[in-house]
């Protein structure tokens, strides 16, 4: 069983690892060709391609410009896991795991990336900014997801292979596992859903779900979770499985409003 998330906008580069386990990612030839395209924009493309302000376009078109497929020798890279620092990955606290769950973390779980199509946790990476559903054109392909087509769902296929229980659990919102060809994948897709009772009722909040994706993430690594029936423990910070409201391929997991 392995599962997914999305990456996160928000990066830090300035904290060092204390992780000496490193990777390099899968698809680099994808990985140069989009951002050889991505070189040609310039800064007032980029603003309007990516709906960011002059800052981020600026930012990011130097980023861009220097950019280079991150491997082990790369003193500026960072792995991914640790890189990120968005809602989901404040949630997931990579940084509280050991190195055992960070080795188990490199076989169970991957992050979809609009540059970088499938990373493993410890693979490195740069300061990058591509969102997977943005509409750029590289080479015959309208956008990203016709850019990476079949090929991350065939990357996840290879990493199931080694699993005994061919289950694909689904943490990343729906822009990115658009990216996922779910006909194509080997095996089960299940899908958590976390939900926040507000005003007496249920429902998602997008802040609180992320967290809760993050979180549940954190509980498979540290429990080492290869089962479907056991993500029914999840139970951080108030979440409690709800099995009058979940399904086999979509587990519940709500949260009352008085939980602090």
């Amino acid at each position: 069983m392995i599962h997914i998330i999305s990456p996160a906008k928000s990066l830090d580069f300035e904290t060092k690892s204390q992780f000496d386990i490193l990777s390099e990612g899968i698809f680099r030839k994808e990985s140069e060709q989009i951002m050889k395209k991505l070189r040609t924009q310039s800064k007032k493309k980029l603003k309007d391609l990516m709906g960011i302000s002059d800052n981020l376009a600026e930012l990011n078109y130097g980023r861009n410009q220097v950019w280079e497929f991150p491997t082990a020798g790369n003193e500026q890279a960072k792995q991914a896991v640790l890189a990120f620092t968005g809602d989901v990955y404040l949630g997931m606290d990579a940084n509280s795991f050991s190195k055992t769950d960070l080795e188990y973390a490199q076989e169970h779980l991957r992050i979809l990336s609009g540059l970088y199509g499938l990373l493993r946790p410890m693979d490195l990476i740069l300061p990058y900014r591509l969102e997977m559903g943005t509409d750029l054109k590289v080479g015959t392909k309208k956008n990203l997801y016709e850019f990476w087509g079949n090929k991350i769902t065939k990357s996840i296929n290879e990493s199931l292979k080694g699993h005994q229980e061919k289950v694909l659990v689904n943490l990343a919102s729906n822009e990115y596992f658009k990216a996922v060809k779910p006909k194509e994948v080997d095996g089960e897709i299940v899908s958590p859903e976390f939900k926040d009772e507000k005003n007496g009722k249920l429902k998602i909040i997008s802040f609180y779900a992320k967290r809760a994706r993050g979180m549940m993430s954190n509980y498979m690594i540290k429990n080492k979770i290869a089962q479907v029936e056991d993500l029914k423990g999840f139970d951080y910070e108030g979440y409690r499985f709800s099995q009058e409201l979940s399904t086999p391929n979509k587990p519940v997991f709500t949260r009352a409003e008085n939980w602090k």
